[in-house]
């Protein structure tokens, strides 16, 4: 069975619009989760502070940094802009949505996969209705090349994982201790907390465990196929066997 896939961008007034107008270096990615929405701006050139005030119009800023690379900035804000959403219409249209939305320029860049051609060529006829709309792509696929995107949503990597195991993991990921060589280590980690050290530990093997365990189901459906065995395994695995 084939599936189609289609790219597309549109112009038509929206809260990101404007900044990436008047912006033409940025690039702003968008993700919807269960209850709010997830900004990450970039840009190769150094922001001017007219750009990082309207950032923080754009919800709350989770992180921000500002180096040789550019600009890199990840904002938190509700759903309220998805009130009458394009990504409503793309259901209409049993097309299925292909996260994140890509604002540059002044054009929104999106991509559906639908399970019929005449559903892609029907939504983007109705999306002519009211935007401007340029077709970028528009390409059979066989169902064995869904993009691996579609398996693994963010919501569900991260699911029941707490507020503090989350927290030691960002600590972690952020001060350098998953880099080879390490650039920290869990007692200094911990002495940054109000926690024991080992109760640090603790939150934070509890977080990678969570977070391999939900990543392991969307592994396996990634490699599943593969006749690739470039750890050896299988071979390994016969080695080992004893002889009869």
């Amino acid at each position: 069975m084939s599936l189609y896939e289609a790219s597309f961008r549109v112009r038509h007034e929206c809260p990101y619009r404007e900044i990436s107008e008047r912006y033409p270096d940025l690039t702003i990615r968008e993700w919807y989760l269960s209850d709010c929405q997830v900004i990450e701006v970039t840009s190769s050139e150094a922001p001017t502070e007219e750009l990082l005030d309207e950032i923080d119009d754009l919800g709350t800023v989770l992180h921000e940094s500002v180096d040789e690379s550019g600009l890199h900035v990840v904002t938190q804000s509700c759903l309220c802009s998805l009130e009458d959403s394009i990504i409503d219409r793309f259901e209409e249209y049993n097309a299925l949505y292909q996260p994140p939305t890509i604002h540059r320029q002044g054009w929104e860049h999106y991509t559906v996969i639908a399970f019929d051609e005449s559903d892609v060529r029907d939504l983007l006829q109705d999306l002519e209705t009211d935007r401007d709309i340029e077709v970028l792509s528009k390409t059979a696929i066989t169902e064995q090349a869904v993009p691996h995107s579609m398996l693994a949503p963010v919501d569900r990597l991260f699911e029941s994982v707490t507020d503090r195991q989350l927290a030691a993991l960002r600590l972690a990921l952020e001060s350098g201790y998953y880099e080879q060589p390490r650039k920290t280590s869990l007692r200094e980690l911990a002495d940054r907390t109000d926690v024991a050290r080992s109760t640090y530990e603790e939150h934070l093997r509890k977080a990678e465990n969570k977070l391999l365990t939900n990543a392991g189901q969307f592994l396996r459906l990634v490699t599943a196929g593969s006749t690739a065995d470039p750890l050896g395994v299988a071979d390994a695995g016969r080695s080992e066997q004893p002889a009869d």
